[in-house]
């Protein structure tokens, strides 16, 4: 196989998702970024959150209005409630309502166990895990108000979570993020399982290895690249399309009947291929 393919766009049915809203957290770059584009694309308008860099979220605003759909960048830090809720409410009354809310924005302070502060500890959760609780528990209060409006989808809204392999796969040296997304792994079930009896579907993406600019020394170099694919079945390093094409999936109807899921696109990665010749 040659693992230097480049994975294909998104050969999604166009116009999925056509006449709803969504959210997308942390969507100026990376995986985010391309969710917000591949939203747009299937036919959603699209809020663009950003904490910094206003004129990438400029750009990734400009790309999703050439669909024909309406989009507009909110700048907001999921980890401040105030910030949170302004935000949702701000989308409600601009956009009319939400109808997908993707709780994308991490982040990682990374350090050996006994050598990291309580500030990179805490800084990790809150944004990983309480910011994915602030924006799914806003989004929900605006699902609820609003019920289903079956010419707009079969569910009166969608949470997609963003989660990693390493809700799964430990991680030495980044017990922080770990932690935090084995967090959001109980967080999504727990939301699904309460909010599925009012039409709610909560569900995750769980990311393998994906070339973004925040992992850039894991995959840029031969070196690092050939190391890296030594932990991936497929050979193939994922593209944050990848990422997105699955949560265009997950909110659509075609999910409908999908609660409570993880989706790991990872190229095998949780196999654990070091077990493939008998451990």
């Amino acid at each position: 196989m040659n693992s230097t393919v480049d994975a294909p766009r998104s050969a999604l049915p166009a116009q999925l998702l056509k006449g709803q809203k969504a959210l997308v957290t942390g969507a100026n770059s990376g995986i985010g970024m391309a969710t917000a584009i591949g939203l747009g694309r299937a036919g959603a308008d699209v809020v663009v959150n950003y904490v910094a860099d206003p004129d990438a979220a400029g750009k990734v605003v400009e790309e999703i209005s050439s669909f024909g759909v309406r989009a507009a960048a909110y700048q907001a830090d999921v980890s401040q409630e105030d910030q949170v809720t302004a935000m949702v409410g701000r989308m409600v009354e601009e956009f009319g309502t939400i109808d997908i809310m993707v709780a994308n924005a991490g982040m990682q302070r990374d350090a050996r166990f006994t050598e990291m502060t309580l500030g990179q500890w805490q800084k990790v959760i809150d944004v990983n895990l309480t910011g994915q609780f602030l924006c799914a528990r806003e989004a929900t209060k605006e699902f609820r108000r609003r019920g289903v409006v079956p010419a707009v989808s079969r569910s009166a809204g969608k949470i997609i979570c963003m989660s990693s392999v390493h809700q799964l796969i430990p991680w030495a040296g980044h017990v922080n993020y770990a932690a935090s997304k084995g967090g959001v792994l109980m967080m999504m079930e727990t939301l699904a399982q309460e909010l599925a009896p009012e039409k709610i579907r909560v569900n995750a993406v769980a990311p393998g290895a994906i070339k973004t600019p925040i992992n850039r020394s894991a995959w840029e170099t031969p070196e690092a690249r050939k190391d890296l694919l030594t932990l991936i079945p497929y050979d193939r390093i994922g593209d944050p399309e990848d990422i997105a094409n699955a949560v265009v999936l997950l909110a659509s109807d075609l999910m409908d009947y999908v609660i409570g899921t993880t989706l790991y696109v990872d190229g095998g990665m949780t196999l654990f291929p070091g077990f493939a010749t008998g451990g």
